[in-house]
């Protein structure tokens, strides 16, 4: 009997022990605890870098410029176009409201403790109501102070002491590559901070010139910091912590989101406006009062100049600052106050931060040498735009009847002579007229076109298609710079004569 007890009691155990292994392992019967789930390697792949160093600066800058980035609420009126309206054939649409009401959302940055802060003038641009929202998620009603389209600033202002202020830096500073930080509001989000790199500088995207002329100033910041809709008026920031631009633009596809590249208006350009508003509720600018095109190889060659660099003089305000200081039509600036200028905004971008009545050395590239003139800034009136210097010789007479006519293929372009006539209707003394140009020739390459007369060539007049032939055939191998009128607009171009 004892026998078979402990055969039953050993069977019995074993019996049980395969039982246990086959509910753990077998069936998944009985769960293990959480803290028994292992996923995961031990240790980090690598082990030897301060990860905690990299991130310190942008969690530092995030604190100490988020709470003077504040978000703007602004309810507006915009006209009500019929055309785009149900009711455009209604009988009684004279009726129906003109206006309708708007809301809109941007950033701002506090630039003193009383109050002021800078934004976009597209974020405020016709405010009925303005509301600030500070970092502490305080309401508060704001001010426009003053804005300035052609930079797309404006400052508004509120009802507020001992607020934290941003450090405004040095834009002229910034490099291509380094680390900076969008600061804003995007998408009605409060305090959003993104992280990039500056991608470009001096941009132009003819996001202003489009809707404000010639004279609106583009030089922006290209950076690939995440920037979107709300953004507009927030801080691009250095590593340090200094804002260098007030984001303004982004490049988007058709729903308006961000794709890659945002802008950002140059501080340095955004503290002068800024304070112009503050003192006088507008922006007292100086202006050169000149119209100017970027060079060209072929321009620079027919110049002669080395390389393509500066902004060639295609026009003169009358009685501008520039015409005063014997600035004339077709010289070359290179330089002001001793900074390179290679791209009309260049050049405009730096005169933005100047104010009406101050003196700027300009470098002139005239006749083969450099030359320096000072010029002391004016302010400009709305109205007033630069017009191409007028000939002042007496009018010059040609032979009516039939015109000579050439065709030129090494340029590809056909002039022909002019009657007394045609002078009168294109209201020129001299010249011949462009009646053809190919498609991808050089002059087309330089946007010459039908319709313009050639009235100089090398700063001298001509009068026929023979004179013209004569120059051409003598400058092969060379550049010629050619002065073109149409409709009361002169242009100056360069234009290389083939072997």
């Amino acid at each position: 009997m004892n026998k078979k007890r402990l055969i039953g009691s050993a069977a019995l155990i074993i019996i049980g022990v395969l039982f246990g292994a086959i509910l753990v392992s077998g069936f998944g019967w009985i769960k293990p605890s959480l803290a028994d789930v292992m996923i995961g390697a031990k240790n980090p792949p690598v082990t030897d870098v301060d990860y905690t160093s990299f991130s310190k600066p942008f969690i530092e800058v995030a604190e100490k410029v988020t709470p003077s980035i504040v978000q703007i609420n602004v309810k507006s009126k915009v006209e009500i176009n019929d055309r785009d309206n149900f009711f455009f054939f209604f009988p009684f649409k004279d009726q129906l409201p003109k206006e309708q009401e708007q809301l809109g959302s941007g950033s701002g940055v506090i630039i003193s403790e009383d109050g002021y802060i800078i934004t976009n003038n597209h974020v405020v641009e016709n405010a009925e109501q303005v509301t600030v929202i500070l970092h502490d998620n305080r309401k508060v009603d704001g001010k426009v102070i003053g804005t300035d389209p052609l930079t797309d600033l404006a400052v508004i202002k509120i009802d507020e002491d001992n607020l934290p202020v941003a450090y405004l830096g040095n834009s002229d500073n910034a490099k291509v590559g380094q680390w900076v930080m969008a600061i804003g509001n995007p998408l009605s989000l409060n305090s959003t901070v993104t992280a990039g790199i500056i991608s470009a500088k001096s941009r132009s995207i003819n996001i202003l010139t489009r809707d404000r002329g010639n004279r609106a100033i583009e030089d922006f910041i290209q950076t690939d910091a995440a920037i979107n809709p709300g953004n507009s008026g927030g801080a691009l920031v250095d590593l340090s912590g200094a804002v260098i631009g007030i984001n303004t633009a982004i490049a988007a596809n058709g729903s308006g989101s961000y794709i890659g590249y945002g802008f950002a208006i140059p501080i340095n350009i955004a503290k002068t406006v800024s304070r112009e508003i503050i003192l006088n509720g507008k922006v007292n600018r100086g202006y050169i009062g000149v119209t100017i095109t970027a060079m060209d190889a072929s321009t620079s060659k027919a110049v002669g100049l080395d390389k393509a660099t500066g902004v060639m003089v295609q026009g003169l305000l009358k009685d501008g600052a520039a015409e005063k200081a014997g600035i004339k039509e077709g010289d070359i600036i290179l330089k002001i106050d001793g900074r390179e200028v290679s791209q009309p905004n260049h050049l405009q971008s730096y005169v933005a931060t100047k104010s009406a009545g101050t003196e700027v050395k300009l470098t002139i590239w005239r006749e083969g040498k450099e030359i320096e003139k000072s010029v002391t800034l004016k302010s400009s009136n709305d109205d007033e735009t630069a017009q191409p210097v007028k000939n002042s010789s007496g009018k010059e007479k040609s032979k009516k009847g039939s015109s000579s006519t050439l065709t030129f293929d090494s340029i590809g372009m056909t002039v022909k002579d002019m009657t007394d006539d045609e002078k009168e209707a294109y209201k020129v003394n001299n010249g011949v007229l462009i009646t053809d140009v190919k498609t991808m020739s050089k002059a087309d390459d330089q946007n010459m076109s039908k319709g313009w007369v050639i009235t100089e060539v090398d700063k001298k007049k001509i009068d026929s298609v023979d004179e013209f032939d004569e120059i051409i055939k003598s400058k092969k191998g060379k550049a010629i710079l050619v002065k073109m009128v149409s409709e009361g607009t002169s242009r100056l171009v360069g234009l290389e004569i083939p072997e």
